[in-house]
């Protein structure tokens, strides 16, 4: 029996030590990710409002029902929906560029790209409050129009319901460029030189060898930032909170800033939770693609 023991704990020991490894952060991830997570699962289906000193009452799919019947959540998911349409395309277009054009080898480049990354590292808060004080009825924005004689009032960026989301979308645009410009950048830079040096000999140059070599090689870039500018569209909440509250008339209102409004402010915990699960599974499908970008990534096509 010792014999025993001594031939299979040294294999079940190598076996065991990633684990023990990955013990602690399990622990930490369970206790404030995984059991906050299964707890909102199991609200949803029960009545839990401001009264907490009171235990959940199950009521089953009764906050399911009343989810299909709430328009304010269905605008909420219209412009959540919305606000993914607009911004990623953008994203992905416009920091392909950028990173193309960064990736020149110029005196001085370097410079450039710290410049293009730097409102990645700018608080949220203090660029929502710089962007509600441009898009202010007085603000620079404004001025600058009717000194130019574009605009005789200015242009209400943050007050019409027809303006106002997409004066969000470029702020998280603005926010993110240089962000998803990097990976482009790190995708650019594993590109022989030589594949473009053979296309200048057969007369594909300038923006047609981009056209030609760039983008077919780039696809699996392409695919994992549209999916992870995604999922950040789906959960956009600060631009929201610091520059709109949701208005003008819920125009700009997103499904978190619903979720935070039902449970922060009306104590309407279980029908948040409620909320926060259809985005859960929205996200959740978002995630599997991305995984799958990630994959893809690993394994660029080739040209040949």
């Amino acid at each position: 029996m010792p014999e025993l023991i001594n031939r299979i704990w040294p294999q079940l020991g190598r076996q065991l030590t990633p684990y023990l490894f990955l013990a602690p952060a399990l622990a930490v991830l369970g206790l404030t990710v995984f059991w906050p997570a299964l707890q909102a699962f199991y609200l949803s289906f029960t009545h839990y409002d401001y009264d907490i000193t009171q235990p959940p009452v199950w009521i089953g799919l009764a906050n399911f029902q009343a989810l299909l019947k709430d328009r304010t959540f269905w605008l909420t998911l219209k412009n959540t929906l919305l606000y993914l349409v607009g911004v990623v395309p953008a994203l992905a277009i416009a920091s392909l560029a950028l990173a193309i054009l960064v990736n020149q080898k110029l005196r001085g480049i370097h410079w450039f790209r710290v410049a293009y990354y730097t409102p990645v590292v700018i608080s949220m808060v203090v660029a929502g409050i710089a962007w509600h004080w441009l898009y202010d009825e007085n603000g620079l924005l404004n001025q600058i129009l009717i000194w130019l004689g574009l605009s005789e009032r200015g242009i209400p960026w943050l007050t019409s319901p027809n303006l106002v989301l997409v004066s969000l979308m470029f702020v998280t645009l603005w926010k993110g460029l240089g962000y998803y410009m990097v990976i482009y950048l790190a995708g650019l830079q594993s590109i022989p030189a030589e594949l473009y040096e053979a296309a200048a000999i057969d007369g594909s140059d300038n923006w047609i060898k981009h056209w030609d070599i760039t983008l077919p090689l780039m696809r699996p870039y392409l695919f994992l930032v549209s999916v992870i500018s995604a999922i950040s569209a789906t959960k956009v909440f600060e631009e929201v909170f610091i520059m709109t509250q949701g208005g003008p008339r819920n125009s700009s209102k997103t499904v978190v800033y619903y979720i935070y409004e039902q449970a922060f402010q009306k104590l309407e915990i279980s029908y948040a939770c409620t909320i926060g699960l259809i985005l859960f599974l929205i996200i959740l499908a978002l995630s599997i693609l991305r995984l799958a970008s990630t994959r893809d990534a690993t394994n660029p096509p080739s040209l040949f």
